[in-house]
């Protein structure tokens, strides 16, 4: 295997995080199907609970890449390198501002999980809109943004077969030196 790949906890980071965005959207998108009463509340309980979950992810992230994540090359000439530092700096700071936008729906709700905890209504009810809305288009522009991503690496596996993609799924640096 001679092209370089991510380190095992920069790699777990990295596809836990994808799929608690693609979960939590999921289940915020879901809402509006689930009756109000016990099954609502245990559709939120667990959004808030997976939020917190991504909250803590991206903090250990954050610090594991500052402190003792390995670094890889650039891929790439020109602005390709630049844009690619650009998309992953707006990953980090989407995913920080959703969980923010979030964490304040929550206490402008007063929002109760799993009847152990309640977020403090630190708001009055006008905010409760606006505050669900910036949270909701927050969220539909980080899954936006993350699907880019996902196409452009599969663009650069499959179309540019740069071994960008293997970086992130190892197994395929092996296969593709068999």
């Amino acid at each position: 295997m001679n092209d370089p790949v991510y380190d095992r906890t920069t790699i777990a980071f990295h596809w836990i995080s994808a799929a608690l965005v693609v979960i939590l959207w999921g289940l915020g998108q879901g809402e509006p199907f689930v009756p109000k009463g016990p099954l609502r509340f245990v559709l939120w309980s667990t959004h808030f609970t997976l939020g917190g979950l991504l909250a803590a992810i991206w903090v250990g992230r954050v610090v594991w890449r500052a402190t003792g994540g390995r670094r890889l090359p650039k891929v790439g000439t020109g602005l390709v390198p630049k844009l690619s530092s650009a998309v992953h700096g707006l990953l980090y700071l989407g995913i920080a501002l959703t969980i923010s936008l979030g964490v304040a729906t929550a206490c402008a709700r007063g929002s109760n999980v799993w009847g152990l905890f309640s977020y403090p209504k630190l708001f009055d009810d006008s905010w409760k809109g606006p505050l669900t809305e910036l949270h909701e288009w927050s969220s539909n522009l980080l899954l936006l943004l993350a699907a880019g991503h996902a196409l452009v690496a599969l663009a650069h596996q499959y179309l540019l077969r740069d071994g960008v993609l293997a970086r992130m799924v190892p197994r395929l640096a092996r296969s593709d030196a068999a």
